[in-house]
């Protein structure tokens, strides 16, 4: 039997309505319907019947062929936390946030069925990175993230001291309120907020970013995708907090090394369109384009 996991952001009522008709849309095509057990009381409340629950943690999209999230990015990375070692694809319905992550919108909910009953979609992996911390030489704890891990100091009143290195060679001395390191997929996240660049989901690489650095170099950095980045925090007074995608956390103790590096497995994104970054990255932050030709309106121009 074909199987596909729902995840639904409950808090928004609209999500639910939304995913309960796309369930009946499923099961009326012989295709087994999972959610988390948490998830299914708002299903019912709209309407949903006939699914099967699975506990929320890594694994349960066991056996699904796909994962399909209503919500915005937040769902999406929760999802991919459910999806970790399955291989399952995420597709994301976006319900009218800025939504990277998501792959169609609620309006196309018709044709998101379709192509699902049908097994239409493309899949593509985004690089994910590895994460531990070391004290000592100790392992204390070990994660991993999609968008990024971020290093940010444990008190409001002081400043995070850190040396930062690049495979094996220190780079710089930050006094700041933390450090984010992403991935091309996180790039339009706490990156972007952060003052890094923007990063094409096909390019393999790594960021490092300073968060409101006190230094002459504050610089973000963009290295290759197999460098090992690495963080130290110094000083006597301030110790920091490690977050993988803002939501799971290490404390991080004076004298402890961060290390982040690619990490061994991808998410695997599901996808509607082939469109270019280009334009999901105009149509998301509503970017002004007005006055633009391009090359066939130029060649035409030229010929006429």
């Amino acid at each position: 039997m074909r199987r596909v996991l729902l995840t639904v952001h409950v808090a928004r009522p609209e999500a639910a309505r939304v995913a309960a008709g796309f369930a009946a849309d499923l099961q009326a095509a012989g295709i087994e319907v999972r959610v988390v057990e948490a998830e299914l009381p708002a299903l019912v409340d709209q309407g949903a019947s006939g699914l099967v629950t699975v506990e929320a943690g890594p694994g349960a999209a066991a056996d699904c062929e796909l994962a399909v999230v209503f919500g915005g990015d937040g769902t999406i990375l929760r999802t991919a936390e459910l999806c970790r070692g399955t291989g399952t694809a995420v597709l994301g319905v976006n319900l009218g946030h800025v939504g990277f992550l998501a792959e169609a919108d609620v309006e196309d909910l018709h044709e998101i069925a379709s192509r699902v009953i049908a097994g239409d979609l493309e899949v593509e992996e985004r690089l994910t990175v590895d994460v531990v911390v070391s004290v000592g030489g100790e392992v204390i704890a070990h994660n991993w993230a999609l968008n990024e891990a971020t290093v940010e100091k444990a008190s409001r009143e002081r400043m995070l001291e850190a040396v930062v290195e690049i495979d094996g060679r220190p780079v710089s001395r930050w006094g700041c309120d933390g450090v984010v390191c992403a991935t091309p997929t996180g790039s339009t996240a706490y990156n972007f907020s952060a003052g890094g660049p923007i990063v094409w989901p096909e390019v393999s690489a790594l960021l490092m970013v300073p968060i409101s650095a006190h230094a002459l170099f504050a610089r973000p950095l963009v290295v290759s995708p197999d460098s090992t980045l690495a963080i130290e925090i110094v000083g006597e007074t301030t110790t920091g907090i490690v977050w993988c995608d803002g939501r799971r956390a290490a404390e991080v103790p004076i004298g402890a090394r961060i290390e982040v590096r690619r990490g061994a497995e991808p998410v695997r994104l599901a996808r509607l369109h082939s469109a270019p970054f280009a334009d999901r990255l105009v149509r998301k932050f509503e970017l002004p384009v007005a006055g633009w030709r391009g090359a066939a309106e130029r060649r035409r121009e030229e010929r006429g």
